[in-house]
């Protein structure tokens, strides 16, 4: 809701998700990896991102077989916004909860991150992304 009163109101979580792995740089191959999904669903999701000006595709100067994903200023935008309103829920969330409680949930949810090497990418399968 906040980020779509911030003129992006056609993204979704799981578009947030794959603008993350995509700001990693890479192919759609690569994405679809990191996403846990085949390179057809990481292409359906370029796609529907490029539709919306958030990503644009460029030939790969390493492998030209390859297409490079990157994320364009819109998607840099919302990419920061997002990150900006995470932050002020963490905020609200602590308020409620108390500092205490939330740095618990922060280093449990840390853990689970790092307990592979799939992480936030395993997560992202599990939305949908």
């Amino acid at each position: 809701m906040r980020l779509a009163d911030l003129g992006h109101p056609e993204l979704r979580p799981a578009h947030g998700i794959a603008m993350q792995m995509i700001s990693r740089g890479g192919s759609i191959t690569d994405l679809g990896r990191r996403l846990g999904v085949s390179k057809q669903a990481a292409s359906k999701t370029v796609a529907g991102l490029e539709k919306l000006g958030y990503v644009q595709r460029q030939a790969s100067v390493k492998d030209q077989r390859q297409t490079e994903v990157s994320l364009t200023e819109r998607g840099v935008e919302a990419l920061t916004l997002s990150g900006d309103i995470l932050n002020q829920l963490r905020d609200e969330w602590a308020t409620m909860v108390g500092e205490e409680d939330m740095t618990l949930v922060e280093d449990a949810l840390e853990k689970v991150g790092r307990s592979d090497s799939d992480g936030i990418e395993r997560i992202a399968g599990w939305l949908g992304a």
